[in-house]
């Protein structure tokens, strides 16, 4: 059986600290593929700075060019109306009936996975891996992990991860104010946001 990581997200825009947390992943659960998945409308991030879901799917795809193990998937930006977890997961499985999946995310979902659209589909359609920070899960953490695991008999794993500073909202800013964000995105990711002018006033 594949095992299959999935990032999704709205990559706005994606950056290195996207890539070291699938490669981490992928090496620790030993992983055969680490999907990224764009968001197409993601409803929850609205806004003068949420560029088109092409122009952020283009950006990812440029990310990924020639990084064995990772693919992009365009299914999200391809779907009409708000983007949701659960009909991205199901659509996967009906995809690859073979493949064991994995979603990523911090470990701040596990606080917040209860209110997103029917949480009990993404528990059945997938593994949840919580990247947790410098190692640090808390009993906090450990608690709600159990409390969910016991209350949609889900399959959750704390997985470590470090600490990085990179966010797409410092990007953004960085941008806006005309400061250099090299070594903070792909540099073909860098090229294209100065050529098209992306998040300046």
């Amino acid at each position: 059986m594949r095992k299959i990581g999935i990032l999704g997200g709205s990559f706005n825009p994606i950056h290195y600290g996207h890539l070291l947390l699938a490669e981490w992943a992928r090496e620790d659960l030993g992983l055969d593929e680490v999907f990224f998945i764009p968001a197409g409308d993601p409803y929850f991030k609205k806004g003068g700075e949420m560029l088109c879901g092409e122009e952020r799917l283009h950006m990812t795809q440029m990310a990924l060019e020639d990084r064995q193990g990772f693919q992009c998937l365009d299914l999200e930006v391809k779907r009409s109306g708000p983007t949701y977890t659960y009909e991205t997961l199901i659509e996967l499985q009906n995809q690859y009936p073979d493949a064991q999946f994995f979603f990523l995310c911090g470990a701040d979902c596990l606080f917040t996975i209860e209110t997103w659209k029917c949480p009990e589909l993404i528990f059945a359609n997938c593994t949840l891996v919580a990247m947790v920070r410098d190692n640090a899960s808390s009993p906090e953490m450990e608690a709600k992990k159990q409390a969910l695991e016991a209350a949609f008999q889900a399959n959750i794993l704390l997985l470590p991860f470090l600490r990085y500073a990179i966010s797409s909202t410092k990007i953004r800013e960085r941008v806006r104010m005309r400061q250099s964000i090299r070594y903070l995105v792909p540099e073909a990711v860098r090229n294209y946001i100065l050529e098209k002018e992306f998040y300046r006033e």
